[in-house]
C-alpha cells in the first residue's frame, strides 16, 4: 500500500493533479425503433443488420477530459496524461482554453484520437464500438515530465499506460486513485493486485468492485484493508467509503433532474480529487464527489454542465454543511 500522507516537501507546494486516462470523441446516435424487431435470435450466426439513425450528436468525452473538466471548474489544477490522433487537436485546444494543463498530451498525426460509437434504440439498449487509436501510445507520455504534483489517478487508458503511470506516481512518492473502470478487463489477477499494492486509494462502482473481486481472488474488505481509502460508487444509491474496518454510507446528493448519466462516474472522482488536492478529509471529498455525479446527471454529455463554485457551495451546504473554501 502507498502511503496516502502528503508528498514529500518538493511537491508539497503544489495542488496539482495528475490525470492519467483517455481523451476521446463520443459519437451517439439514436435508432427510432428497437433492436429486437430486427435481430433474429435464430439467424445470429450469420448477422447481417443496418439501422438508420437519423440523430446524432457527437459529444467530448473520455475519463481523463472528463475527470479534468471537473477538477478545474471547482478550481483545481487537473494535468492530463494521455494521447490523441491527427483530429484531437482542436479537442485539446478546447481543454487548454478551459484553463486545463494539456502540456502532457501527446499528439501523434499517424494515429486517430480514441473515440466510442453508440447507437441507442428507443428501449435503451445500447450496441457500442470504441475505437483506441493513440490510447496504445500513451505510455510515451512519462509521469517524471509532468512533476510537480500532489495527487494523481490512473483511470482507463492503453494497458501499458496505466501501468507506466501508476508505478512512475508510486515511484515519485505521489498518491494516487487507482480507476480501473472500463479497462479491467485487459489485466490478469496478479497485474490488478499489483496496482493495488502500490495505489493510496481504489474507486469503483459495484460492477466493477464484484470484477474486481472475482479477478484478484480478494473480499472487499481485503482489498480495502490493502489501500488507505477503497471507495465504491453505487449510482443513485450513494457510495460506500471504506477505511481500515470501517465503512461509511455516502449519500447520493438530491438530483433535479435526470437527463443524462454518462461521464457521472468521472465527474464524481473530479470532486473526490479537488479535496484530496486541498487536504480535506474522505468523507468530506466524497460528498463532493456525490454532489458533482448529481451536477452532471442533470445535463446531456459528461462535459456541458455548468460549474459554479458558489452554486455548488450552496447545494453542498443544504445537505451536509458548508464547504471549507
Amino acid at each position: 500500500m502507498s502511503d496516502a500522507t502528503p508528498p514529500d516537501s518538493r511537491q508539497a507546494h503544489s495542488r496539482r493533479v495528475l490525470v492519467s486516462g483517455s481523451v476521446a470523441y463520443d459519437t451517439i446516435m439514436v435508432f427510432e425503433g428497437r433492436f429486437a424487431d430486427h435481430i433474429l435470435p435464430e439467424r445470429t450466426h450469420i448477422l447481417n443488420v443496418s439501422f438508420l439513425t437519423p440523430r446524432l450528436k457527437r459529444e467530448y468525452g473520455g475519463c481523463a477530459a472528463n475527470i479534468a473538466y471537473n477538477l478545474r471548474g471547482l478550481g483545481g489544477e487537473p494535468v492530463i496524461l494521455a494521447a490523441v490522433g491527427h483530429d484531437g487537436v482542436e479537442y485539446v485546444e478546447r481543454l487548454a482554453a478551459a484553463g486545463i494543463d494539456t502540456s502532457a498530451i501527446r499528439i501523434d498525426d499517424s494515429l486517430h484520437t480514441p473515440q466510442a460509437f453508440i447507437t441507442t434504440d428507443l428501449a435503451d439498449n445500447q450496441i457500442n464500438a470504441f475505437h483506441p487509436g493513440a490510447m496504445s501510445i500513451a505510455h510515451l507520455v512519462r509521469v517524471d515530465t509532468a512533476l510537480p504534483a500532489c495527487w494523481g489517478i490512473v483511470g482507463p487508458n492503453g494497458k501499458e499506460a496505466m501501468i507506466d503511470h501508476a508505478r512512475g506516481l508510486a515511484d515519485a512518492g505521489i498518491p494516487f486513485v487507482f480507476d480501473p473502470g472500463q479497462g479491467m478487463p485487459m489485466f490478469d489477477g496478479a497485474e490488478l493486485r499489483e496496482f493495488i499494492d502500490i495505489a493510496s486509494a481504489v474507486v469503483v462502482n459495484d460492477y466493477e468492485a464484484a470484477m474486481l473481486g472475482e479477478r484478484t481472488g480478494m473480499t472487499t474488505e481485503a482489498i480495502a484493508g490493502k489501500v488507505d481509502t477503497l471507495i465504491v460508487t453505487r449510482g443513485g444509491e450513494g457510495s460506500l467509503l471504506y477505511r481500515g474496518d470501517a465503512c461509511e454510507h455516502i449519500e447520493a446528493a438530491p438530483v433535479r433532474a435526470t437527463v443524462d448519466p454518462t461521464g457521472c462516474g468521472d465527474a464524481y472522482r473530479g470532486g473526490l480529487l479537488y479535496g484530496l488536492a486541498n487536504g480535506w478529509d474522505w468523507l468530506r471529498c466524497a460528498r463532493l464527489g456525490s454532489l458533482m455525479g448529481a451536477i452532471k446527471i442533470e445535463c446531456q454529455g459528461p462535459q456541458n454542465h455548468p460549474i459554479d463554485r458558489d452554486a455548488v457551495a450552496r447545494r453542498f451546504q443544504q445537505v451536509w454543511g458548508e464547504l471549507p473554501w
